[in-house]
């Protein structure tokens, strides 16, 4: 049994997350900054470094860490210190309480500008977009990017300093099957509305999809260290790779953008 703890489990992801793993067989505590309508969880800020390190769990194996100002708008001041500070922070409490593993939730916008049709609209992709390996240079298509990137590099320094697994998951755009219908009638930008329905058809994570690549990258045996691995579903029009993912966390998608819209 693995003790795994969420931090920022009162998001979108961290619901799916929280769904991941079968209580029968780990144990998994929430971590949030305001509390849950619907269940317990430590509540903790993660700009509170001495704060989270005592609040969290001492048997704690995995931490997923989902805690951050998601948005790819944001200016650099909504989103440097809880996407930058509160990842060290977290980092520093995982070595502090021997925390065998790190999963980061860092985000396909980490490397988006080789993908998108203007940078000004970073939920836009190419009609030409290349395809992207989890090795390529990283390439922000926004402040939030930005400090996606610093914190995979916090990572990779922890892994090779302190010795921690750390697995940079690059996640998709989680949406339900509805709501991914509904994105593609009514686009984030009406100026590329067929760039941003690219985005959403080549972006598209189910949310059973983000479960079982967060339980994947939480708790597959890690062949090196640190791990980046893509977590987006199997869609006709990804360009992001999935191939190391499979082979490094032994993730495999199930479902695809294509058999939704297929299915209208």
């Amino acid at each position: 049994m693995a003790h795994i703890a969420v931090t920022g489990a009162s998001g979108n992801v961290g619901g799916a997350a929280l769904d991941a793993f079968d209580s029968d067989e780990h144990e998994v505590t929430a971590m949030t900054k305001s509390g849950l309508d619907d269940g317990d969880s430590i509540v903790v800020n993660v700009l509170d470094r001495a704060a989270l390190t005592q609040k969290l769990p001492d048997d704690v194996d995995v931490i997923v860490h989902l805690a951050a100002n998601p948005s790819p708008y944001a200016d650099w001041d909504e989103v440097k210190d809880v996407n930058v500070d509160g990842v060290y922070n977290v980092y520093h409490a995982a070595v502090e309480n021997d925390v065998d593993r790190v999963v980061y939730s860092s985000s396909n916008h980490a490397l988006n500008a080789h993908e998108v049709a203007d940078s000004s609209e970073p939920e836009t992709l190419r009609e030409d977009a290349p395809a992207i390996y989890p090795d390529d240079e990283p390439f922000p298509d926004s402040f939030y990017g930005v400090t996606k990137v610093a914190g995979e590099s916090l990572g990779k320094l922890f892994a090779h300093r302190e010795g921690i697994e750390v697995v940079n998951l690059r996640i998709g755009w989680l949406l339900s099957a509805d709501e991914l219908r509904e994105t593609l009638a009514d686009p984030v930008s009406e100026e590329y509305a067929e760039e941003a329905a690219r985005f959403a058809r080549a972006m598209w994570l189910s949310p059973r999809d983000c479960r079982d690549a967060v339980r994947s990258a939480a708790l597959a045996d890690l062949s090196e260290n640190p791990v980046t691995a893509h977590a987006i579903s199997a869609n006709d029009e990804r360009c992001l790779s999935l191939t190391h993912t499979l082979r490094t966390i032994g993730y495999e998608p199930r479902d695809n953008a294509a058999d939704v819209i297929a299915s209208n």
